[in-house]
């Protein structure tokens, strides 16, 4: 019977997909297996919940939003069966810190029926910021994660595998969500904040059509009728630099993301 690595992801602005499909792909290539693909960013594709079985490898990936798994997603991974299939959990943070979204992560996929025998969290580029992880995952980041990939393939050729989930990074109980603050220790809420959009918009619908929660109107782009996680999409996706934000709370975070953490290169951590 054929084996199989599935690269499951959700990826806003597209370093998630490079970083689990490159694991994934190195994966099944060390151990002779096929390749596949699932995606989960729109959602008409959450509307599909996979089935794995015992014997093949996912490596899941999400990126890490306030220090966790994007709460928006939670339902939606809860769904998906494991059914004994070995699991790899991948976390992209934007240099800040991953906090407990690994662990939240790994813990997600032994509930869901999954054997974690690895996990990684990797550096991408922030979605808020064109400075934070700037062009990251690069080629040096991808070295690492291939070696990564060739590690846990040896595991599973040897049967090395531990009895308990992959031990990695993070807390029990997990802690809250990160909460940007500003100099004086209030507190930022920009859970509400949504993107504008300038004139520049040729009201091609990329916005819309490419929205992981599909929030934005299809009939008048500019107008975002549901949630706006953060994801970025739409910001860093126009073709045209139409969609922006301009609330002052999301661009003091920003900023300061930037002055405190742009000067020094984020690391990855791995765990086998």
């Amino acid at each position: 019977m054929n084996r199989t690595v599935t690269a499951m992801y959700f990826s806003g602005t597209g370093t998630t997909k490079k970083m689990v499909s490159h694991i994934a792909a190195h994966l099944a290539h060390s151990l002779g297996y096929e390749c596949e693909c699932f995606d989960f960013t729109l959602p008409e594709s959450r509307k599909i919940f996979p089935i794995f079985q015992e014997g093949d490898i996912t490596v899941m990936g999400t990126p890490v939003i306030a220090g966790r798994v994007p709460n928006l997603l939670l339902k939606y991974l809860n769904t998906i069966e494991g059914n004994g299939a070995y699991g790899i959990p991948v976390v992209m943070y934007g240099s800040r810190n991953y906090d407990d979204g690994l662990i939240e992560l790994r813990n997600i996929m032994e509930t869901d029926g999954f054997h974690t025998i690895a996990g990684g969290a990797f550096v991408g580029e922030h979605s808020f910021s064109s400075v934070l992880g700037k062009g990251r995952p690069d080629a040096d980041d991808l070295t690492a994660a291939a070696v990564f990939a060739e590690k846990a393939a040896e595991k599973v050729k040897k049967q090395n595998i531990q009895k308990g989930p992959v031990p990695v990074k993070g807390e029990t109980p997990l802690r809250p969500y990160y909460t940007p603050r500003d100099r004086h220790g209030n507190a930022i809420d920009i859970r509400k904040v949504k993107p504008k959009t300038n004139e520049r918009c040729i009201r091609c619908g990329f916005c819309a059509s490419g929205c992981p929660l599909g929030s934005i109107d299809p009939k008048d782009v500019s107008m975002v009728t549901g949630i706006c996680m953060k994801c970025c999409k739409c910001v860093k996706g126009c073709p045209k630099g139409a969609k922006y934000f301009d609330d002052p709370g999301y661009l003091y975070h920003k900023e300061e993301l930037e002055a405190m953490y742009a000067s020094a290169r984020a690391a990855n951590d791995m765990f086998l």
